[in-house]
């Protein structure tokens, strides 16, 4: 009898542990799907990538060093933490590169290891009207119409999964003769808590597109 009911005991267990990562993959993904994106117009698709012309817009970026965290500063002021306490709707992507400088070739990573952090504004906002963040390393800026390259993959976001679709994407690219304007740029869709499969993610090159 006792094993009888220690087999539904653990039947009834699996049953609300498969119930309860039901649920968390609603929770967990639904919001992404209803985040604001950029506008951008499809140009040319390939199997491996697309080139998007991206509308203007506008962000909210922090430059800071590896060992720091970008996201808390940012997730910080859309909270409330600038001048007049307003909370700014999250949008999708959050984006992620290394800097460089303007006097080194675009094929070398800045030795500082500085990385840079950029949340996207919804669309009302420009760097004329947005709130004035409270943190003095936070900058709006307006980002002006412009090409991008996209690879899109599932998965994990981390830096070495990153780095391989970038740098397929870099080789379809050459291949293709198209020049690459700039450092490779990670953007995530999803929270941390998201499956790997169920995970949106890209890797991104801006183009000198003629």
């Amino acid at each position: 009898m006792w094993v009888d009911n220690m087999v539904k005991t653990t039947a009834m267990s699996y049953l609300y542990i498969s119930i309860l990562i039901f649920f968390c993959c609603i929770v967990t993904n639904k919001p992404a799907m209803s985040y604001e994106e950029p506008t951008y117009e499809v140009v040319k698709k390939t199997s491996i990538y697309e080139v998007r012309l991206y509308a203007k817009r506008t962000v909210a970026q922090v430059v800071y060093g590896k060992e720091d965290s970008g996201f808390r500063v940012l997730f910080d002021y859309i909270s409330g933490g600038n001048k007049t306490s307003k909370e700014v709707q999250m949008t999708v992507p959050v984006t992620q590169s290394e800097t460089i400088d303007m006097t080194v070739p675009v094929t070398r990573s800045n030795q500082d290891d500085r990385m840079i952090m950029q949340f996207f504004l919804p669309k009302q906002y420009s760097s004329k009207n947005a709130p004035t963040p409270d943190d003095n390393r936070i900058d709006i800026v307006d980002l002006p119409e412009a090409y991008y390259a996209v690879i899109s993959y599932s998965g994990s976001a981390s830096d070495k999964n990153f780095k391989k679709h970038f740098d397929e994407l870099k080789v379809a690219l050459d291949r293709d003769n198209l020049k690459i304007s700039g450092m490779p740029i990670k953007a995530t869709y999803n929270s941390p808590f998201t499956l790997p499969f169920l995970r949106r993610n890209e890797a991104m090159f801006l183009l000198d597109w003629n």
